[in-house]
C-alpha cells in the first residue's frame, strides 16, 4: 500500500498491530479521530512533517514529552553517531555508563549509586525491585502513573476505579495475576491523611511509597517532606518517579527545586531526548540491593543511550534549559487564559509551565477540546491537551500559537452561543481513557 495518508494507515495498522502502535499516548484517538496525520516523516525542532509533506508544528506532546530539547537536536544527533560508529553493542562494557553515573551523581549530592535501563516502565518496575529487595516487604503505596507492569495494573483487581485518578482512567487489570491484589494502594496528591491511612493499615507492610512528586498540581509547602517523614517513621522507601517531571524545572530531578530528597529517583524522557534511557538513581544502603535480586538485560548496557544522555545532561546545564522552557510555558499558560477571558470561554489550566494542561471547563469538554484540537490542524499545529514546552519553541512560534489559538477561541465560542441550534462537533470525540481499539 501507498504510505502517503497517515490516517488510513492508522486504521490498517489497527488490522495487524494489537492497538494500532507500541505506546497507548500516540493513538490517534487520543488526539482527533479520522483527521489526526498519525505518522511522520521527518521531524526538525518543534516542527513535523507528515507523510504527505504537510507541516506542523508540535505543541502537542514533543514525543511523549521526551524531546526537551527539540526534535533532532544537533549536538544529541552528534554525539550518538559518534557512538554508532564506535560500535553501539560489544561483550565488554561502555566507559559511558560510568561519565553518565557521575554526571548524574554529581547532580544529585544526596544520591551514590545508580542503575540503567531503557524505558520508564521498567525504571519504575526496578525501583519497585530494589525496595522490597531492601525490605523484605511486599506492598506498595503509589500516587501518579508509573506504566504498564503488573506490579502498577494491580491496583485495579481490588478495585476497578483504583487508577481512574493516576492520569489513565479505564485501564484493565485482564492478564495481571489476581494473586498479586491489594499489593499497591493508591493515595490521594496533596493529602498528607491519604497517605497516613495507609500506614496506619499497612505501616509494617509497606516497602515503598511511589509517588511522582509534581505533575498537574503543585505539592502544598510541607506535603512532600511530610511524606518522607512518614516514609521514614514506618522504615518505607520513598521512591519519586520523575520520568516526566525530570530536567523540567532544574538541571535533574525537579525534587531539588523543592529541596525533599528521596531514597530513589526514577529519570526518563528528557534524558535522552528521545534516545532511549532511563535512569534509577538511589542511596547507597538501598540501591546495593540490587544485588540481592537478579536485575540484567541484555540492551541497558547498549552504548546509544548512554551517549545520548551525555550530550543531553551537558547541554541542560551549559543552556539552562529548564529556565528557558518554564518561560516559554508561562507565556503560554498566560495566553491561553487571556484569550479565554477575551472569548468568554471558562477553562482551567494546570500543571507546571514547562508541562502545560488545559481544560475547557464547558459541559461538553471533550467536545470542544475535540474542536479545538480540529481548528488547530488545519491551521498546521498539532494540539493536545497538554504541551510539553521545549527549546526549540521561541517567541515567534508562540506568536503564531496564540494567534492560531485566537481564532479558534472565536470559533468555538459561536458555536457555544448556538449550541442546541447546531451540533459544536459533528464526528467521533477524542478519548483520554484507555479502550481496546477494533
Amino acid at each position: 500500500m501507498k504510505l502517503t495518508n497517515g490516517a488510513l494507515l492508522w486504521k490498517y495498522a489497527k488490522t495487524i498491530i494489537p492497538g494500532g502502535n507500541q505506546i497507548l499516548s500516540k493513538r490517534s484517538e487520543r488526539f482527533l479521530p479520522r483527521f489526526w496525520p498519525a505518522y511522520y516523516r521527518r521531524a526538525k525542532g518543534c516542527v513535523v512533517w507528515d507523510m504527505q509533506g504537510r507541516k506542523y508544528f508540535d505543541f502537542a506532546q514533543m514525543g511523549v514529552g521526551s524531546c526537551v530539547l527539540g526534535y533532532s537536536d544537533s549536538t544529541v544527533n552528534k554525539a550518538v553517531q559518534t557512538s554508532i560508529q564506535k560500535g553501539s553493542m560489544c561483550t565488554l562494557n561502555c566507559y559511558e555508563e560510568i561519565l553518565l553515573t557521575k554526571e548524574l551523581l554529581k547532580l544529585h549530592p544526596w544520591a551514590e549509586m545508580a542503575r540503567y535501563s531503557r524505558s520508564g516502565g521498567e525504571a519504575c518496575a526496578i525501583a519497585i525491585r530494589i525496595a522490597r529487595s531492601a525490605t523484605g516487604r511486599d506492598k506498595i503505596a503509589f500516587c501518579g502513573y508509573h506504566g504498564w507492569h503488573d506490579w502498577y495494573l494491580s491496583s485495579n483487581i481490588a478495585n476497578k476505579k483504583n487508577l481512574d485518578g493516576q492520569l489513565l482512567p479505564g485501564l484493565e487489570p485482564k492478564g495481571v495475576p489476581r494473586a498479586l491484589k491489594s499489593s499497591t494502594i493508591p493515595f490521594k496528591y496533596n493529602s498528607i491523611e491519604s497517605l497516613k491511612k495507609i500506614f496506619r493499615r499497612s505501616g509494617k507492610k509497606i516497602a515503598a511509597v511511589i509517588m511522582e512528586p509534581v505533575r498537574n498540581e503543585i505539592p502544598s509547602k510541607t506535603y512532600l517532606l511530610s511524606v518522607k517523614k512518614l516514609c521514614k517513621k514506618y522504615g518505607s522507601i520513598l521512591i519519586f518517579d520523575e520520568i516526566t517531571s525530570g530536567f523540567r524545572e532544574s538541571a535533574g530531578g525537579i525534587h531539588l527545586k523543592y529541596k525533599v530528597c528521596p531514597d530513589i529517583c526514577i529519570l526518563g524522557k528528557a534524558l535522552g531526548n528521545g534516545f532511549p534511557i532511563s535512569a534509577i538513581i538511589g542511596t547507597r544502603k538501598i540501591m546495593k540491593s540490587a544485588q540481592d535480586s537478579f536485575i540484567s538485560s541484555t540492551f541497558w548496557g547498549e552504548r546509544i543511550g548512554f551517549s545520548a544522555a551525555l550530550a543531553c545532561v551537558k547541554k541542560f546545564q551549559k543552556k539552562k534549559v529548564h529556565i528557558q522552557i518554564t518561560k516559554m510555558g508561562s507565556l503560554l499558560m498566560d495566553g491561553w487564559q487571556k484569550l479565554a477571558t477575551k472569548h468568554g470561554l471558562k477553562i482551567k489550566i494546570s500543571g507546571i509551565p514547562a508541562l502545560a494542561t488545559i481544560t475547557f471547563l464547558d459541559q461538553e469538554p471533550n467536545v470542544v477540546q475535540t474542536l479545538y484540537a480540529k481548528i488547530m490542524l488545519q491551521k498546521g499545529f498539532l494540539v493536545g491537551k497538554a504541551v510539553y514546552s521545549c527549546l526549540a519553541y521561541n517567541q515567534i512560534t508562540l506568536k503564531l500559537f496564540l494567534k492560531a489559538t485566537d481564532e479558534s477561541f472565536a470559533v468555538i465560542a459561536k458555536k457555544i452561543k448556538l449550541r442546541g441550534k447546531s451540533p459544536i462537533y459533528r464526528g467521533p470525540l477524542i478519548s483520554q481513557e484507555f479502550k481496546r481499539l477494533n
